[in-house]
């Protein structure tokens, strides 16, 4: 037997059983370690707001739209940050054990050697004990020997906050507030620091604050009316060159184009629900001639399209959590059993001052 979480509906979650399943060829059997809860995307399932659960994105035209056909409760196995062993693989089709996967009539081979049993491989399957998966999908996710496992649970997280720290293009000598202190802000705080950029920290919540300056900030500011003055007083009247929105709270955006000084620019990556109560640009954004930027983790910055790509992104971040430089584990706050995931998602979401990184852990 294996085991998945389920959100039924809002607020309501479970835990249900399911029969193991024999791999089909080329497919991948992985053992979860560790699956880490998003107190973004994630709650926004739990919580009923996710725009997918009442419209439907279209790809091709790269809309939402009404319709019928709209994600819908039951949510299984939602989760994008698992950590796992692979213990099984069945070779594809025609293919004996051992030989190679690559297909020349395919184009280039995904970098990385095939996955092997034994491997530890971190990737998305859900808050599930058992992942299966394209073999060939494990391509380039096995984690370096040696690597904590906990730390291979942080990826795609940190994925999402190197993205836009490279969209803020910051080097030695910028200046950048980063809203939001929560695991992906913090990451985008100690990404920006290791760029050489002069971080001010913004968040509401005192221990999210010391974090930051743990990982590097020069200052942790609180959300306030007189916060723009303050950013003002630091950088010499200047305002900083960039802010960083990741708490998804509109108020913040509209901090952060009060925060930037003229021709700055704001890097918009929370995931914000919703309209956009609170912002308001007939002010500082119109006469400081503010640009504001999405970032978000389905591509790389526009300018760096020729040269990164977002395995590029989540291999730097591997590299990074490998060798020490981004501590990422010590974020954890809270572990549970997934017999105990409903006791995680309500911490997440009634208890933000005590909880900031909850992982699901697998015996």
């Amino acid at each position: 037997m294996s085991r998945f979480l389920r959100i039924a509906a809002p607020r309501s979650v479970s835990v249900i059983d399911q029969p193991s399943v024999p791999l089909e060829a080329g497919q991948a059997r992985v053992r979860t370690i560790y699956s880490g809860i998003s107190a973004g995307t994630e709650l926004t399932a739990y919580r009923g707001t996710n725009p997918y659960l009442t419209s439907i994105w279209d790809p091709e035209s790269r809309l939402f739209g009404p319709g019928t056909e709209a994600l819908g409760y039951p949510l299984d196995a939602w989760g994008y940050s698992e950590v796992g062993e692979v213990v099984e693989v069945a070779p594809p089709n025609g293919q004996a054990a051992g030989q190679g996967t690559a297909n020349p009539g395919a184009g280039a081979p995904a970098a990385g050697a095939p996955v092997q049993v034994g491997d530890i491989v971190w990737g998305i399957w859900g808050h599930r004990d058992e992942g299966i998966l394209a073999a060939e999908s494990l391509r380039g996710h096995v984690l370096p020997e040696g690597m904590d496992p906990l730390a291979g649970a942080f990826v795609r997280v940190g994925a999402i906050a190197l993205s836009a720290v490279l969209a803020a293009d910051l080097g030695p000598g910028s200046t950048v507030a980063i809203f939001g202190q929560g695991v992906i802000g913090l990451l985008a705080t100690r990404f920006a620091v290791l760029n050489g950029a002069k971080v001010i920290a913004v968040d509401g919540i005192p221990s999210r604050r010391r974090r930051a300056l743990e990982w590097g900030a020069l200052h942790a500011l609180t959300p306030a009316p007189q916060l723009a003055g303050d950013i003002r007083r630091i950088t010499g009247g200047a305002g900083v060159d960039v802010a960083i929105e990741l708490s998804g709270n509109y108020k913040a955006l509209h901090e952060a184009t009060r925060a930037v000084g003229a021709d700055g620019t704001v890097i918009a990556a929370g995931f914000y629900q919703g309209e956009a109560a609170g912002v308001r640009f007939g002010e500082e954004f119109h006469h400081n001639r503010v640009q504001v930027l999405a970032s978000q983790i389905g591509s790389v910055p526009n300018r760096l399209r020729s040269r990164w790509t977002v395995p590029r992104l989540q291999q730097t971040v591997v590299d990074h959590l490998a060798d020490g430089r981004v501590n990422a584990p010590a974020l954890v706050t809270h572990t549970f059993s997934l017999a105990d995931a409903a006791k995680a998602y309500e911490l997440l979401d009634t208890d933000p001052e005590s909880a900031l990184q909850v992982v699901l852990e697998f015996p």
